[in-house]
């Protein structure tokens, strides 16, 4: 963390005989030549001065424009609570199988039934989310989470237990929808791409977590506990980021119903738009269908693995984090479409390598395929704030992860018929499927080039 954080930092500002700081009027030059390493166009001055427009001198006061790096590590924190709990059945699968003498597509509505909350609750913040106070709603959402995840230890049969797991999946976009508008609105445009690697850092690290300590803890004191340890471990972390993120500067205005309903039919509109929404449907389909349905097949001869043996499983998803945050430098070179498409290629080989008999070589297979998936994420997420204009991209964001967690929702069924009709090569041959139609999605309606020279990214 204290590696992550330093490399965020921004350079001091050079200084004169005095040791004070030298600006850019007293260095009789334009504003943008201030720091050299960081140039900044007038154009991107005039995006962040909209985007902060309530109180930039908050925001700006400080040498390094991190610091404190509280306020980092806050929005670290937001995205390791927010996924904490959303896979956290992942490993469970198997043992809630033999527990409640269920199908494999039944228990698999545990995934699923958390996935399709998440998609109804984006696309509810697609319209509306622009009109809430981000802490205070970012707050409330972790509390209520907790809650939710505190009552899933009282499921008395499958079906209940795949209702709490609704409704945590309907408060959870609440976390981390609004803590990207917060960091787009909080930071000066330069640094966002730095705020927003923290942010993926902690929604990787927060999913391995919660999927680890699931399984290891049902291994040992059976299911129930699981969600006891998570919703207290929720509770600390709203209490955390109450201390930590700072008040938003910037101040939100309600709007009229056909302002709301004016972006997202714009979107809509936008074939670019509408194929990265079909590009995120695929990519969250492959996760789920990998990493929920591949415990059936480790579970069995000739790997038999127990439950707790499945958790450490999960540990691949931290080379998936370290290639995401490597990747972002050769994205910048090559584009966001090969960057995309090599993203799908990596999850096609690890798919098919995951059919070798040996777990070392599945092993290695789930670490490129989830590396994959990660990039491709960071590659979607970019290319959304070239392909949606200004006073949309909210609004983009919403309907994107709306149409992820569809694509989700059908990953944890779809693929478990699958294995029930043709095992886990049925499984891996649908989920193949899918990746190449991602790859087509991008092949046709992504540009190879950027079409907007706006820095701030989504």
């Amino acid at each position: 963390m204290i590696l992550l954080f330093t490399s965020l930092e921004c350079p001091q500002p050079p200084q004169d005989a005095n040791h004070q700081p030298i600006t850019a009027q007293s260095a009789g030059k334009p504003a943008s030549a201030a720091c050299p390493s960081h140039p900044i166009s007038m154009s991107s001055v005039a995006v962040t001065s909209a985007t902060n427009s309530a109180q930039p001198s908050e925001i700006s006061s400080t040498p390094s424009g991190l610091r404190p790096y509280s306020h980092v590590l806050a929005v670290f924190f937001c995205g390791t609570f927010a996924f904490l709990d959303l896979y956290c059945t992942q490993p469970l699968l198997p043992l809630l199988a033999h527990v409640f003498h269920a199908s494999e597509v039944h228990v698999g509505l545990t995934i699923s039934a958390s996935t399709v909350g998440v998609a109804v609750s984006s696309a509810l913040l697609a319209l509306f989310g622009e009109r809430f106070p981000r802490k205070r709603v970012i707050l409330a959402s972790m509390l209520a989470l907790a809650t939710a995840t505190l009552l899933t230890a009282t499921a008395t049969s499958l079906n209940v237990l795949a209702f709490w797991r609704l409704i945590q999946g309907l408060v959870t976009p609440g976390i981390f929808i609004l803590t990207i508008a917060y960091v787009t609105e909080e930071w000066p445009a330069l640094l966002v791409p730095r705020v927003m690697s923290a942010y993926v850092a902690g929604t990787v690290f927060g999913g391995f977590t919660g999927r680890f300590l699931g399984g290891t803890i049902a291994a040992h004191l059976g299911w129930r506990p699981v969600f006891l340890v998570l919703g207290i471990g929720g509770l600390i972390g709203a209490a955390v980021t109450l201390r930590l993120l700072k008040p938003p500067a910037m101040k939100h205005k309600r709007g009229t119903a056909a302002s709301r309903f004016t972006p997202v039919l714009n979107n809509l509109r936008n074939p670019r738009l509408a194929a990265t929404f079909g590009i995120g449907f695929c990519m969250l389909f492959t996760l789920i269908s990998i990493f929920s349905f591949i415990t059936f097949y480790l579970s069995e001869s000739p790997f038999n693995l127990t439950t707790q043996q499945l958790s450490y499983l999960f540990a691949v998803y931290l080379f998936g984090l370290a290639a995401t945050l490597a990747a972002g430098t050769i994205l910048a070179k090559i584009g966001l479409r090969h960057g995309m498409l090599g993203a799908i290629a990596l999850c096609i080989t690890g798919s098919l390598l995951t059919l070798v008999p040996s777990l070392f070589v599945v092993a290695l297979g789930l670490s490129l395929a989830s590396s994959g998936i990660f990039i491709s994420q960071t590659c979607a997420n970019s290319f959304l704030r070239d392909a949606a204009p200004a006073g949309a991209r909210v609004s983009a964001a919403g309907m994107y992860i709306c149409s992820y967690y569809i694509g989700g929702t059908a990953g944890g069924i779809l693929p478990g018929i699958a294995y029930r009709l043709a095992g886990w090569p049925g499984c891996v041959a649908l989920t193949c499927t899918m990746l190449i139609v991602a790859g087509l999605l991008a092949i046709v309606f992504w540009p190879s080039h950027s079409t907007h020279t706006d820095p701030i990214p989504l």
